[in-house]
């Protein structure tokens, strides 16, 4: 049990008394992530939400209201159409994202607007093969 500070004692001295003590008795020789570096987050300001932000993170959830999390997805889609490895395939991811663009053009939901409409699939297949040519190309 750790004694109790000294009347007269300033606490900056006696708590370095304290650590110097544990140290060379061993107590610090085998704490669980000895050698690792430190969470970054411990430099970060005190966040009172911090463990809601963490799960969130670890389950992938968002909390970006509808019409942002839609637009997210469709320039998410639109890369990976462009990245597709076959026209089928970017057919219909734009296809897809573009069903789901509409639901929301005819059924705003509440928050900011969307701001996008439906992407052109032959549009977007074109600009899939000229990216494909200039990738053989280069």
């Amino acid at each position: 049990m750790t004694e109790r500070k000294p009347p007269g004692v300033p606490f900056e001295s006696w708590i370095d008394k304290q650590i110097q003590d544990a140290e060379r008795r061993g107590e610090f020789d085998q704490l669980p992530g000895l050698g690792r570096p430190l969470d970054p987050e411990i430099e970060s300001p005190y966040d009172e939400l911090w463990w809601i932000r963490r799960k969130m993170a670890r389950e992938g959830l968002s909390v970006l209201p509808p019409a942002l999390a839609l637009r997210k997805e469709a320039e998410d889609a639109l890369a990976a159409a462009y990245a597709a490895p076959s026209e089928r395939i970017v057919r219909k991811i734009i296809t897809d994202v573009n069903v789901k663009l509409r639901d929301m053009m005819f059924k705003p939901p509440p928050g900011p607007p969307l701001g996008m409409k439906p992407y052109d699939v032959e549009q977007v297949v074109r600009q899939w093969r000229e990216r494909r040519a200039d990738a053989a190309d280069g």
